[in-house]
């Protein structure tokens, strides 16, 4: 059982500094993964920041990004959060406004942070801006604190009909 400074082997981060990817082909952050965003994370306090800059493979409607894709960025920085909380969580709900369209080729900072905690229930809020501080997307989320255990039932659960 991964102790309070640790978990999935990984270390609790506290303070500033550059974060590790969840796993080599996290869609999110895996470095290994030729489809995925490659975000690199930055743990600033409380707070966990990205840059990214949306490409082609992300396109939407011509020259945006797709809603889908800022979604999994967002969701994948949320589950950096993680590291600072020290337990395995999964995301229960995601809801992301859009206010304005993110464009490919741009570079966003993306940012999140926990809002509150009550018992298992971690409530994150992010955004997502461009280099003026315009903010172009908010996020918020409910995730569920979880065993470890909880990712190998979901492996060996038989597929659903």
């Amino acid at each position: 059982m991964p102790t309070e400074r640790e978990w999935n082997g990984l270390p609790r981060h506290d303070g500033t500094g550059q974060l590790p990817p969840h796993h080599p082909t996290c869609l999110g952050c895996g470095p290994d993964n030729p489809n995925g965003h490659h975000l690199a994370v930055w743990q600033d306090g409380d707070r966990v920041r990205a840059s990214h800059t949306f490409g082609e493979r992300h396109v939407g409607a011509p020259g945006i990004a797709h809603g889908g894709a800022v979604a999994t960025v967002v969701d994948d920085l949320f589950g950096f959060l993680l590291y600072g909380v020290g337990q395995p969580a999964v995301t229960r709900t995601l809801s992301v406004s859009y206010r304005a369209p993110v464009l490919l080729g741009v570079e966003y900072r993306v940012s999140a942070h926990l809002e509150r905690r009550e018992g298992r229930k971690l409530f994150l809020v992010a955004e997502v801006a461009d280099a003026q501080g315009f903010v172009l997307a908010e996020a918020s989320a409910l995730f569920i604190v979880v065993e470890l255990e909880h990712f190998d039932r979901a492996r060996r659960r038989p597929e659903h009909p």
